[in-house]
Protein backbone atom coordinates (compact mmCIF):
# COMPACT_ATOMS: atom_id res chain seq x y z
CA UNK A 1 0.00 0.00 0.00
CA UNK A 2 1.17 3.45 -0.92
CA UNK A 3 1.68 5.75 1.68
CA UNK A 4 -0.56 8.82 1.75
CA UNK A 5 0.47 11.10 3.49
CA UNK A 6 3.88 11.25 2.06
CA UNK A 7 2.27 10.75 -1.19
CA UNK A 8 4.26 7.47 -1.94
CA UNK A 9 7.99 9.35 -1.84
CA UNK A 10 8.69 8.65 1.86
CA UNK A 11 9.24 12.15 2.85
CA UNK A 12 7.61 14.84 3.93
CA UNK A 13 7.93 18.59 2.54
CA UNK A 14 9.83 17.62 -0.56
CA UNK A 15 8.17 20.81 -1.94
CA UNK A 16 11.06 22.73 0.04
CA UNK A 17 13.90 21.32 -2.51
CA UNK A 18 14.35 23.38 -5.33
CA UNK A 19 12.94 21.74 -8.49
CA UNK A 20 16.36 21.72 -10.16
CA UNK A 21 17.99 20.13 -7.33
CA UNK A 22 15.10 17.65 -6.78
CA UNK A 23 15.01 16.96 -10.36
CA UNK A 24 18.74 15.28 -9.63
CA UNK A 25 17.74 13.16 -6.44
CA UNK A 26 16.80 10.20 -7.93
CA UNK A 27 16.68 7.80 -5.02
CA UNK A 28 16.33 7.95 -0.89
CA UNK A 29 19.28 7.68 -0.47
CA UNK A 30 20.00 10.88 -2.26
CA UNK A 31 17.47 12.86 -1.08
CA UNK A 32 18.89 11.70 2.66
CA UNK A 33 22.15 12.97 1.70
CA UNK A 34 20.94 16.09 0.67
CA UNK A 35 18.96 16.50 3.66
CA UNK A 36 22.27 15.92 5.89
CA UNK A 37 23.42 18.45 3.57
CA UNK A 38 21.15 21.27 4.07
CA UNK A 39 19.85 21.52 7.03
CA UNK A 40 17.93 25.02 7.12
CA UNK A 41 14.59 23.32 6.19
CA UNK A 42 11.83 21.31 7.13
CA UNK A 43 12.26 17.95 4.49
CA UNK A 44 11.98 14.36 6.67
CA UNK A 45 11.55 10.79 6.53
CA UNK A 46 8.18 10.46 6.29
CA UNK A 47 6.45 9.84 9.81
CA UNK A 48 3.94 7.50 8.83
CA UNK A 49 6.08 4.67 6.50
CA UNK A 50 9.21 5.80 8.56
CA UNK A 51 10.31 6.66 11.79
CA UNK A 52 11.28 10.65 10.77
CA UNK A 53 14.48 9.45 10.56
CA UNK A 54 14.74 6.20 9.05
CA UNK A 55 11.76 3.86 6.65
CA UNK A 56 10.11 1.00 8.35
CA UNK A 57 10.75 -0.70 4.60
CA UNK A 58 10.10 0.49 1.26
CA UNK A 59 10.32 4.64 1.51
CA UNK A 60 6.47 5.49 0.46
CA UNK A 61 5.45 1.91 0.86
CA UNK A 62 3.28 0.16 3.88
CA UNK A 63 3.98 -3.51 3.53
CA UNK A 64 1.00 -5.61 5.33
CA UNK A 65 3.46 -7.93 7.26
CA UNK A 66 4.75 -5.00 9.15
CA UNK A 67 1.30 -4.85 10.72
CA UNK A 68 -0.16 -5.64 14.21
CA UNK A 69 0.36 -5.21 17.62
CA UNK A 70 4.24 -6.39 17.14
CA UNK A 71 5.59 -4.01 14.44
CA UNK A 72 6.73 -0.76 14.10
CA UNK A 73 2.71 0.57 13.89
CA UNK A 74 1.76 -1.14 17.12
CA UNK A 75 1.97 2.32 18.63
CA UNK A 76 -1.40 3.26 16.39
CA UNK A 77 -3.00 -0.20 17.24
CA UNK A 78 -1.08 -1.83 14.84
CA UNK A 79 -1.92 -0.11 11.59
CA UNK A 80 -0.14 3.27 9.43
CA UNK A 81 -1.66 6.38 10.51
CA UNK A 82 -3.25 6.73 7.02
CA UNK A 83 -4.24 3.47 6.57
Amino acid sequence: MNCTRCDGTGFLNLHQIPDSELYHLDSPEAIAEWMERNQDNDVQVCDCCGNGESHYGTPGEHDSKDYGKSGPYAYNGGLPECY
